[in-house]
């Protein structure tokens, strides 16, 4: 189920619990936890349901501007298909957040590697799984296309064997391109491979910024700002004052400070 960022925001924040989509038939269950850029998203009921029958609640519920627009959305595509009414529910953060900063002892370094040695000799193109991670380890925060242009790869193959690393807490994304997680250094180290020469800065103590948007996030990293932590050192002025960031990373920015028991700055200027 494909959800728009805003949307995703909106449930976090618990100001959206339902969605509405035209399906042949359902495609979720109750119980159904979905990974997105927010966090865990769950499905908590899945109806079939009249257009007629929807209300101004419903719209509300659903993040509509008013009933109108939401029956005119579910008018516009796939009218001969029926109606559902899915209803969602943050249900906290992604638990591989919590991989990618475990640093595992000898022995699970070792079965990761053989599973990674399982995943090589599966591949009909030939090992992937260390040249991948040296690459995103030597190129961080860079494009997809071009860490797969480098390996002589397609994107979207290339996409999906970074994500079989991800689910292991191996690399972590970011709103542009990946980096290697804690996790997958120790792994690099562990198997004596070779990475990048020169002093490696620590990771900056804190927590990370949320998916803003890749504008947003250059505007944010430009500055030096790679934590709340920091972001709660400056005002709301002072960052919607940057370019690209919109009203999306604002909205989100608030939502992670919120989450994370932080605040913006005291900022007159932008007390109601």
């Amino acid at each position: 189920m494909q959800m728009r960022p805003a949307e995703l925001a909106a449930i976090r924040a618990g100001d959206v619990d339902v969605a509405f989509r035209r399906w042949e038939r359902p495609r979720l269950r109750v119980g159904t936890r979905m990974r997105t850029a927010v966090g865990l998203i769950e499905v908590t009921s899945v109806d079939r349901v009249p257009v007629s029958s929807l209300t101004a609640a419903d719209a509300r519920r659903a993040g509509a501007a008013s009933l109108v627009a939401l029956r005119q959305g579910l008018y516009r595509l796939h009218a001969d298909r029926p109606v559902y009414r899915i209803g969602l529910r943050y249900a906290g953060a992604d638990p591989r957040q919590a991989l990618r900063e475990a640093i595992p002892d000898a022995q699970e370094l070792d079965a990761i590697g053989a599973w990674l040695d399982r995943l090589d000799r599966a591949s009909p193109t030939g090992p992937w799984t260390r040249p991948t991670l040296l690459l995103i380890d030597e190129l961080p925060a860079t494009r997809a296309p071009d860490l797969a242009q480098r390996m002589d790869r397609d994107t979207p193959s290339f996409k999906q064997n970074v994500r079989k690393l991800k689910e292991r807490g191996l690399t972590e994304s970011l709103d542009i391109g990946y980096r290697l997680s804690p996790r997958g250094a120790a792994l690099l180290d562990h198997e004596g491979l070779p990475r990048p020469d020169g002093p490696r800065p620590a990771p900056e103590p804190g927590t990370p910024l949320p998916h803003l948007g890749a504008p947003a996030t250059r505007a944010l990293t430009a500055r030096g700002v790679l934590r709340l932590e920091q972001v709660a050192g400056l005002t709301a002025g002072e960052v919607r004052a940057l370019h690209g960031v919109g009203p999306y990373a604002l909205r989100n920015l608030r939502a992670a400070l919120d989450a994370a028991g932080l605040t913006f700055r005291d900022d007159p200027a932008d007390s109601p």
